[in-house]
């Protein structure tokens, strides 16, 4: 999952802004705790921090439905929180002190069909699982005529899914010119290539992880990701966080170790503004602004509390299961 890499990328964070003072001279301490992905144990969790550890801000959650339980207890007290997902139902737009670290589903849709336009993707098939996959297929589904993209087939399969042979066959009947896969296991992308397909995968970026690619095994082939890191070919402001991840815990990072590090750093900049004691509000407002990242240029002062636009996203390949940053972006 990716608990332990937004957890990796926060507490180097941490040791970073501590060895260079902490913020206004005091340290940075860091309360963590697991939610179990449940949403009645995150929002227990929650409160304690807030109300029992009298938390300054939230880092997390990652799930959406965890992220919406929560934010019905911070939200209310202007509680700073940054999760890792991107905006969820609608009630999140009125939660003005919630933030995302990860872009909207409509931001992944769209970075993904720009791709498939840079190619000439006509007849297109999709593959999706029943959670995070369901969510941007339902965005996709909305703008593909916008692109010009006639989807030939659409199958979905359980997050849990072993094996997606079948539904990988209904697809290769139509000979789709492109595949959209989205989900959170390489069990999908086996499926296609299993079957000698061929044609392009265009993915999201939930799949962009180095243990999901391995577990695609040899189908880790042309597969291609909108993302924000490719540390095996950085952009210039994301080598030194790169080098430092790698020194600190002996592997390359990905988007969420990335988005993992951001995070605590937009807080002490909001907090080294106003100072600790300025109350929730004051905080909250100090993080409402555009913040240049490791992961991308933020604008948390934007109606999805992210601003995370197409152009921001950066794509990558897979080629023989190595990931390779692409030269296409989408333009501004």
């Amino acid at each position: 999952g990716l608990g332990i890499p937004v957890k990796n990328g926060v507490m180097l964070a941490e040791k970073q802004i501590n060895a260079a003072g902490g913020v206004n001279g005091r340290k940075i301490k860091l309360i963590l705790e697991d939610d179990t992905t449940n949403p009645d144990t995150a929002l227990n969790k929650a409160n304690g921090l807030i109300f029992g550890e009298k938390v300054v801000a939230l880092i997390g959650p990652i799930q959406t439905a965890n992220t919406v339980a929560i934010g019905g207890v911070s939200a209310p007290i202007k509680l700073p929180q940054i999760t890792f997902n991107g905006l969820g139902p609608a009630i999140e737009r009125e939660r003005k002190c919630v933030f995302h670290a990860a872009p909207s589903q409509v931001q992944n849709a769209r970075a993904m069909m720009e791709y498939a336009k840079s190619i000439g993707v006509k007849n297109a098939a999709a593959l999706f699982d029943s959670g995070y996959g369901t969510v941007v297929w339902n965005e996709l589904s909305k703008i593909a005529d916008s692109y010009g993209v006639k989807f030939l087939a659409t199958e979905k399969i359980e997050i849990a899914a072993t094996d997606a042979t079948a539904q990988a066959a209904k697809i290769r009947a139509v000979q789709p010119d492109a595949v959209f896969i989205i989900g959170v296991t390489g069990v999908p992308v086996r499926a296609i290539r299993q079957l000698q397909m061929k044609q392009p995968i265009i993915s999201a970026i939930g799949q962009a992880s180095y243990e999901i690619v391995k577990s695609m095994g040899d189908a880790a082939d042309n597969v291609v990701f909108p993302e924000f890191l490719v540390p095996e070919d950085p952009l210039p402001n994301q080598k030194a966080f790169v080098d430092a991840y790698k020194q600190e815990y002996g592997r390359l990072p990905k988007s969420a170790e990335a988005e993992g590090f951001d995070t605590l750093n937009v807080i002490a900049k909001a907090i080294s503004k106003v100072g600790p004691e300025a109350g929730n509000e004051a905080i909250c407002n100090a993080i409402r602004a555009p913040y240049q990242g490791i992961t991308t240029n933020y604008d948390f002062s934007a109606d999805d509390m992210t601003g995370i636009k197409a152009p921001d996203f950066i794509y990558s390949k897979l080629t023989n299961g190595q990931f390779n940053r692409l030269p296409f972006r989408v333009a501004q």
